[in-house]
């Protein structure tokens, strides 16, 4: 069986990860900041469902999702009265012309080096108003949450007639960076794809000081996505700050 292209890979992610505010809090937490803000940035868009659930649920605003993947913003551009632009966060040019940016499912994580999160959020900043605000979530590294990756059961899915299913293998831990591998089988057993990514766990202080250093004020950050203080057993670390 031919492996996996990347639209299809981007097709997939829609199935195993559906947008669903009345199923998941996260989602519903992103949708209902969007639902009331007018000019909304969604950094690390994928495949656009947080903007198509809002422009469905009747968002008159400007919506705008940029993304640094060709086949995930491919799947995103099938809305054609939301913007839509291929780039990195810390590529972003826009000035003072949004409410609300956000960056979802654990996005925030995949920026590595500190020069690259000061960057990038430097350059989302510049995006805001004044009085713009940014919320963003990234797992509390104190959950350790890559201990249970490898040993997790697959995520099944059919796809175009297929019996697929993913599965994770972390590969190394060096500091607060965690590599893995995702792995997408087929019945068989046969590896149709292999895609290795990095992720950083930052901790709630460090978070905090990278985004002051940025030009932020930080309004909140949450154990999880009804508000909850940050304590031993978080797992979540939900932010959102102000320029």
């Amino acid at each position: 069986m031919a492996p996996l292209s990347d639209d299809e890979v981007a097709a997939i992610y829609d199935l195993i990860n559906p947008w669903d505010p009345d199923a998941s809090a996260a989602d519903r937490f992103y949708s209902n900041l969007v639902m009331m803000s007018q000019d909304v940035l969604d950094v690390g868009c994928g495949t656009g469902s947080l903007l198509h659930t809002a422009r469905r649920h009747g968002h008159r605003g400007r919506l705008t999702g940029v993304d640094p993947d060709p086949a995930m913003l491919s799947r995103a551009r099938r809305r054609t009265d939301i913007e839509w632009r291929l780039a990195r966060a810390e590529q972003l040019d826009w000035i003072d012309q949004f409410d609300l940016a956000t960056m979802t499912s654990h996005a925030f994580q995949c920026l590595i080096t500190d020069e690259e999160i000061h960057r990038s959020l430097v350059a989302v900043g510049r995006c805001l108003r004044p009085g713009g605000r940014f919320a963003f979530e990234s797992r509390h590294p104190q959950a350790r949450a890559w201990e249970v990756w490898s040993a997790a059961p697959p995520s099944a899915v059919r796809f175009e007639g297929r019996d697929l299913s993913q599965s994770h293998r972390v590969e190394s831990v060096v500091g607060d960076v965690v590599t893995f591998t995702e792995l997408t089988t087929d019945a068989s057993g046969a590896v149709l794809r292999e895609d290795t990514t990095s992720l950083r766990f930052l901790d709630p202080v460090s978070l905090a000081a990278h985004l002051t250093e940025a030009g932020y004020v930080v309004d909140s950050q949450s154990g999880d996505w009804f508000g909850a203080a940050i304590d031993e057993s978080s797992t979540e670390i939900v932010t959102v700050a102000r320029r």
